[in-house]
Order: C-alpha cells, then structure tokens, then sequence
C-alpha cells in the first residue's frame, strides 16, 4: 500500500464502533489458483450507514472497478480500544460512500470465497497491512487458543451471521462456537493494556464460523 500521511494514525475509543469492508478480489497473479483481496475500510470516514450498505451490489461494483469478485465484509463491530495504522492507502468512493484502503490479503485457493460463501473458518490467513491494537487494562478480552498454542484476540464480531451480536453476549461466544479439537475459547481481563502488533508488516487472522475476526497474538 501507498502511505498516504507523515505520520501515524490513531484513533481511539473504538469499543464496539461500528464500521464495514468492501473486498475487491482478483487472481493473486503469481501462477496459483488462489485470489488477492484490496480491503477497503470505513473506520474514521463514517459509519456505514445501514441503508448505503444494504443497497450495495457486490455485482455492480465488480462490473465498476473491473475485478472479477467484490465481497462485503461487514457490518463489523471493533473488539478493540484504540488503532494505529503506521501505513494505510488513498479514499475511494463506493456507490457515494467513502472507504480507505486498509490491507491488502492474500487468499489461498483452498480457503477463497466463492461468491457469497465466505472462507473457511479457523484458518490462519496473512494480511498486509502494518497496525497495533490496544486492548485497555481492565475490559475484557475474548481469545481463540489454538491446539499449537497461538493465541488469537477478537478485533472485531460481526453482524454477518448473526445480528443480535453485542459486546456483552461475547462473554458467552465460545458457547456457540464449534472449535477444532483441541482449540478453546476464552475470556479474561488483563491488569495491563494489551498490544497486538503486526510483525514486519504482516498480520495474521482467523475467523469462526461467524465471520468474528481475530489477530495472531505475537509474544
């Protein structure tokens, strides 16, 4: 991605703001079968508002911006307290609504989307994109324990699956979840602020099968 700012740039106060993601998907280009995915996000642009993104048309936009798939990821809801992103890209305008450039992904073909069938879920997939999350001292924290022992934090439910999501039914989330063997879920406050940080640019996340997204909790 392009940087667009000298600096930094944070926001805080993000505990269950609301904000979508428009996923321009193409082939990857590097002689696979799998797909690249340019993500634009709404955060700190608007709220994405409930009517604009019920009208969207993931075949229209295709048609607009000459890729072969546009998936929409979203209504999503932050699980985090505050986000610097230390790169991000240009604003565009979808269907009157903007949306910034956030990451870019790369999408194995064993796990892509297939129009609106979302990826498989609890698999790990890296995103470009060069963020750090705060997760305050004293709330609390929801966290996918692999069977390798990685660690996952939520950063954001959904309202994709399930729209009756709320920040306080995630203490009880792990009770709907059907996790690998040996995975759990788990929920705990921290007595210091918690920082999930990318590594060399790279993030990498999972979802369950309700599109609830975490990052890889890197020690």
């Amino acid at each position: 991605m392009t940087r667009t700012t000298e600096a930094p740039r944070h926001i805080s106060g993000l505990r269950g703001t609301r904000y979508g993601e428009i996923l321009l998907i193409s082939p990857s280009g590097n002689g696979s079968d799998g797909l690249k995915a340019a993500v634009y996000n709404t955060l700190g642009l608007n709220d994405c508002p409930q009517d604009w993104w019920n009208g969207l048309d993931p075949g229209s936009l295709a048609e607009q911006f000459k890729v072969p798939m546009v998936l929409l990821n979203g209504p999503r809801y932050w699980a985090i307290d505050e986000l610097t992103a230390y790169a991000v890209g240009g604003v565009t305008t979808f269907d009157g609504v903007d949306a910034r450039l956030v990451a870019e992904v790369d999408i194995p073909a064993e796990t892509a989307p297939t129009g609106a069938t979302p990826r498989k879920p609890y698999v790990d997939i890296m995103v470009k994109r060069d963020t750090e999350y705060l997760l305050t001292a004293g709330k609390p924290i929801y966290a996918l324990n692999a069977s390798d022992g990685r660690t996952y934090v939520l950063q954001a439910y959904a309202h994709i699956v399930d729209d009756s999501l709320t920040l306080d039914s995630l203490a009880t989330l792990g009770d709907r979840l059907s996790l690998p063997e040996g995975w759990r879920f788990e929920v705990r406050t921290p007595e210091e602020d918690l920082r999930v940080r990318t590594v060399d640019g790279e993030a990498h996340v999972v979802q369950d099968e309700l599109q609830n997204t975490y990052m890889f909790l890197a020690r």
